[in-house]
């Protein structure tokens, strides 16, 4: 068997698939920040208080789940916006290939929202609970978000992985866990900041800090 010596193999735990997508152009459209991260990091809640810190802002969401579109539930349930705000994408696949690889559903999602609200600032795209190595495409979003849980253990930020080391922001989520399940946010913290050379860390508790003041202030930095 050859070798394809034009596009080797990585297994470096770093290196995300290359972007298909070019970077979208930002005049005169709304910022686009994607939220991702794994499975029950707390994305949707964290969604949900940007919603309310931002409620000056005019701005929409798009959610991604799999096979149903219950995240965009949970944010109408909990009226953080007008229902007809949020867009939910069913991704009918691994949730990575609808924010990096094939992003048409969401860009459609986005676009269907920009001309409900002509003049929208912001929309939020949620990723479906991913792994590590799940990052945006930027055709599709202009910052990403990536959240992790301190209830996935203190090791969790030196495993790296692209979401981890290359997002603009890493959130380190449910800090008020941290001595139920016996995770130190000192190391998690430190290895944070090592494996991602200078980029933010933010460490939150939506229990303590419901309206995630450090990330909202983040979010209209971007702005």
């Amino acid at each position: 068997m050859s070798a394809d010596h034009d596009h080797p193999v990585s297994f470096d735990p770093t290196v995300a698939e290359a972007d298909r997508h070019d970077q979208a152009p930002a005049a005169g459209r709304a910022v686009r920040i994607g939220v991702g991260g794994p499975v029950g990091s707390g994305k949707t809640a964290l969604v949900a208080a940007l919603c309310r810190a931002l409620a000056d802002v005019d701005l929409a969401v798009v959610t991604n789940d799999i096979y149903t579109t219950e995240d965009a539930e949970f944010l109408r349930r909990a009226g953080v916006l007008d229902p007809a705000r949020i867009e939910a994408v069913r991704t009918g696949c691994c949730p990575h290939t609808a924010i990096r690889d094939d992003i048409t559903a969401n860009l459609d999602a986005v676009d269907s929202l920009a001309e409900r609200f002509p003049g929208l600032r912001l929309v939020i795209i949620e990723s479906g609970g991913d792994n590590l190595t799940a990052v945006f495409s930027r055709g599709l979003v202009d910052h990403q978000i990536f959240v992790v849980d301190v209830a996935g253990g203190d090791k969790v930020p030196r495993k790296g992985g692209p979401g981890v080391t290359t997002a603009d922001l890493l959130v380190i989520n449910k800090t008020d866990l941290a001595p139920l399940v016996g995770a130190d946010l000192g190391v998690m913290s430190g290895d944070a900041h090592r494996v991602r050379n200078g980029l933010p860390v933010v460490l939150q508790s939506l229990v303590d800090t419901p309206d995630a003041p450090a990330v909202a202030g983040w979010v209209r930095d971007r702005l």
